[in-house]
């Protein structure tokens, strides 16, 4: 297995449209020639997987992308996003988690596969790098990054937290364009990583069911409560702030969980959270539509929001059923 750094030791300075055309399709439309179903566990599905991944690669170039000009309301808009620090120090720790994990893994299809993942973390922070150099935004020092003590714990609150981002992130990146807050060229520029996104959660999603499907039996509860274990974590984690320093003192508040309630810093139109929901949940669909749908989707952040709004829908239909009984019962009174 290569190193990191040579996985993909070159990549185009300046592809043609063309190029970059038929790039951007096949990292959003992929089927395994394999007939039959892929069993998550078999040598079918781990290879499927795997071929998948290194398919559907998109080769843009943190170091060429030209970031549009802002005018200064929008400049002010993007630098005023309490993310920043957040979102560069979280690649920064995804790809120093996910190739400590993939070191661990003895399988060669899935070591290379979490490789690349790492890899494609790491150009996620060069990209987040070059648009806070190109926009001034500033940044508190960032911490040095260190490899967890706890490899797979690590990895799977790594994992499980690119499925509850990636899913909010996906309707606000939906709904910021629709809003027209923030430039085409801008929006163009970050697609490619918030497709590149839905492959991450798309592996890790098959690389869980891989997992649990490949351990001896007498692991498997001690793994579910770890699992359930990182859902707590996660859960606590985003009822914080996170506040640090810049080189000027001056104190940066960053809100973990954004994904979920940043839709009033991504558009000035009036969204209810259920209509911000059903987005979501259309986007996540439509994401994932073009890959194999014998491949398995991460389903937890889906089905909790369905649920919600199968409730919501309930209760809009009981309120409004017992203000029509009530306003019967008051005439017939009257």
């Amino acid at each position: 297995m290569k190193s990191l750094a040579d996985i993909y030791s070159h990549l185009p300075d300046a592809p043609s449209e063309k190029t970059l055309a038929k790039a951007d399709y096949e990292s959003r439309h992929w089927s395994s020639a394999v007939p039959g179903p892929l069993k998550p566990g078999s040598e079918e599905h781990k290879r499927a997987v795997a071929q998948m991944f290194r398919e559907t690669f998109n080769p843009y170039k943190p170091s060429v992308i030209d970031w549009p000009k802002l005018d200064p309301e929008t400049l002010h808009r993007i630098t005023s996003l309490p993310i920043w620090d957040i979102a560069v120090q979280t690649e920064g720790k995804a790809r120093l988690r996910m190739a400590a994990y993939a070191n661990m893994i003895d399988d060669p299809d899935m070591k290379d596969a979490l490789s690349r993942n790492a890899w494609e973390e790491n150009r996620h922070k060069e990209v987040l790098s070059k648009l806070v150099e190109a926009y001034n935004i500033k940044m508190a020092p960032e911490p040095p990054y260190i490899e967890p003590k706890d490899t797979e714990w690590a990895y799977l609150v790594t994992g499980f937290s690119e499925c509850v981002d990636s899913f909010f992130a996906f309707g606000l990146f939906a709904l910021a364009e629709r809003a027209g807050l923030f430039p085409m060229e801008l929006i163009e520029t970050f697609e490619p990583v918030m497709q590149e996104e839905c492959r991450h959660i798309l592996l890790f999603a098959n690389w869980l069911a891989w997992h649990r499907a490949t351990m001896p039996w007498w692991k498997r509860p001690y793994f579910e409560l770890r699992v359930w274990a990182v859902w707590a974590f996660l859960a606590y984690e985003r009822m914080d702030l996170a506040r640090s320093m810049d080189e000027e003192g001056n104190e940066h508040t960053q809100d973990n969980n954004f994904t979920v309630n940043g839709a009033k810093d991504m558009t000035n139109m009036d969204i209810k959270l259920p209509d911000l929901m059903q987005l979501c949940l259309d986007e996540n669909d439509r994401r994932f539509a073009g890959y194999d749908h014998r491949l398995l989707r991460p389903t937890t952040m889906p089905n909790l929001v369905r649920f919600g709004l199968g409730a919501y829908k309930l209760w809009e239909k009981l309120s409004s059923k017992l203000h029509h009984e009530f306003k019967g019962a008051k005439h017939e009174a009257a």
